[in-house]
């Protein structure tokens, strides 16, 4: 029974597709030749009919390249985004193919901006429908309706982690109704209320009777011996296979699936800022570090010629630091202490009320103006506005002997700002709680987020209690 509602509600799913498509070849043609919208037809409006002649056809099309990219096939654990993908392949493929029947069959040149006037307006069309299709079925699944029976494998860490993830998501219509695990012992137990039903042995009695609609394999790898037994029972039966990596275990920093040529990679841990996210962020740093350094830059002047009044010595501090990857960088500060200041006790931390500071030293680092000639390391590509703040070479080798963590903060660049800063959790404070809030900005990044951080700085990291 579920097999045939599954079957009609993909069937309803491609005829509504097919009228969206239709629609938005036919609006095309008027937007085209019955508006200006972006420019007046030169050659003549064609007739209607002209269009009309290529509907069929193109719902054909449709048909064969959704068909060939598995546009339709289940997707219950999907995210829109990945399934908005595949439309847009499809209707990229379809129109493609569609333009070079037309010119290949007729000699009648059709509008270019009626192709793209329809690429538009179906792919708008295609995401509401798809919208509207997950919202009701997230109403439905919620209520008890389409619901899908799953096994679940494993009953360690993995296997306790893929039922919370279902409970937390009622709208994918997913219910557990057992356990098996590879220990006799716990047969006949519950692990959150849900039954372990049998061992891995039972297997072919427990599918025969329980009939799951789907089978999650989540073992610990200490259980891989019995993997290839579990799926060769498993391809006697109809359950979707769905299996969970061991070494999810061992996810740590931006961790997940990739796919090199058709091949599942999993990343256990990365750093966020590839692609277009490190594009989007040095662009970030370019344009909003060169309009605060314009910004500053009289009150830059200002504190260099105060220190050069006030203190024998340079106006700028060149500190070594570890930043992105592990590489070193000069940091730049506005100098706040004594030249000789770690002549006797090397590299310390800076304590309250330390009497190595100058006069005008101490009012910069509380209010954290010594830190303003980093801007040209940001703009030179060393730091970022926002980020963890990068930490003395010495530090470094000390800290990530005490924290395994540790070195994850150097997967991206060291920033001026960062969330620690803004929440407290700079100088001589928790460590173990700023690497929490610098992993948390990593697994977190956005511009956004970097636009909210760089905010709170200027109150909250301005006037710290934590800076001395």
């Amino acid at each position: 029974m579920l097999k045939k509602h599954a079957q009609f509600f993909k069937s309803l799913f491609f005829i509504s597709d097919l009228v969206i498509l239709s629609l938005a070849w036919i609006l095309s043609y008027f937007l085209r030749f019955y508006t200006n919208l972006i420019s007046p037809p030169i050659l003549g409006t064609p007739p209607l009919s002209t269009y009309l002649e290529f509907v069929i056809p193109l719902c054909l099309i449709w048909g064969w390249v959704s068909k060939k990219i598995h546009l339709y096939r289940p997707r219950r654990i999907d995210h829109l985004l990945h399934e908005k993908v595949y439309v847009v392949k499809s209707l990229s493929f379809t129109l493609v193919i569609l333009i070079g029947i037309i010119y290949l069959l007729r000699k009648f040149e059709f509008s270019r901006l009626a192709f793209l006037y329809f690429w538009v307006i179906a792919l708008f069309g295609l995401t509401i429908i798809r919208i509207l299709y997950r919202k009701t079925l997230k109403i439905l699944r919620k209520r008890g309706y389409n619901q899908r029976y799953a096994l679940i494998a494993g009953t360690g860490l993995l296997g306790k982690k893929t039922l919370e993830k279902v409970e937390l998501h009622p709208e994918l219509g997913i219910q557990v109704i057992g356990y098996l695990t590879s220990d006799q012992e716990e047969v006949g137990q519950r692990v959150r209320n849900i039954p372990v039903l049998g061992a891995y042995r039972d297997l072919e009695n427990i599918l025969n009777e329980k009939k799951p609609d789907l089978f999650f394999i989540a073992l610990p790898i200490y259980e891989y011996d019995h993997l290839g037994d579990i799926i060769n029972e498993l391809r006697g039966h109809l359950a979707d296979i769905k299996v969970i990596p061991g070494v999810y275990e061992f996810l740590g920093l931006r961790g997940g699936v990739d796919e090199l040529d058709g091949l599942p990679i999993v990343s256990l841990q990365s750093s966020p800022l590839y692609g277009w996210n490190s594009v989007f962020k040095r662009a970030f740093d370019l344009g909003f570090g060169s309009l605060i350094l314009v910004m500053v830059s009289p009150l830059m002047a200002l504190i260099a010629l105060l220190i050069k009044l006030t203190s024998k010595g340079p106006v700028l501090y060149r500190q070594e630091r570890v930043g992105m990857d592990g590489h070193t960088l000069k940091m730049l500060k506005f100098r706040t202490m004594r030249v000789d200041a770690e002549k006797e006790t090397g590299p310390i931390w800076t304590s309250e009320n330390d009497p190595r500071r100058t006069k005008v030293g101490a009012f910069l680092r509380k209010t954290s103006l010594d830190e303003l000639p980093q801007l040209f390391n940001v703009l030179k590509g060393e730091m970022s506005l926002v980020g963890p703040r990068p930490e003395r070479p010495n530090f470094v080798e000390e800290f990530r002997n005490r924290i395994p963590s540790y070195m994850l903060r150097h997967k991206i660049k060291g920033g001026i700002t960062g969330w620690a800063q803004v929440n407290g959790w700079r100088g001589n404070t928790s460590l173990e709680k700023r690497i929490e809030h610098d992993l948390y900005y990593i697994e977190n990044w956005s511009v956004g987020f970097d636009v909210r951080i760089l905010m709170m700085t200027l109150w909250r990291g301005l006037f710290s209690k934590s800076a001395y």
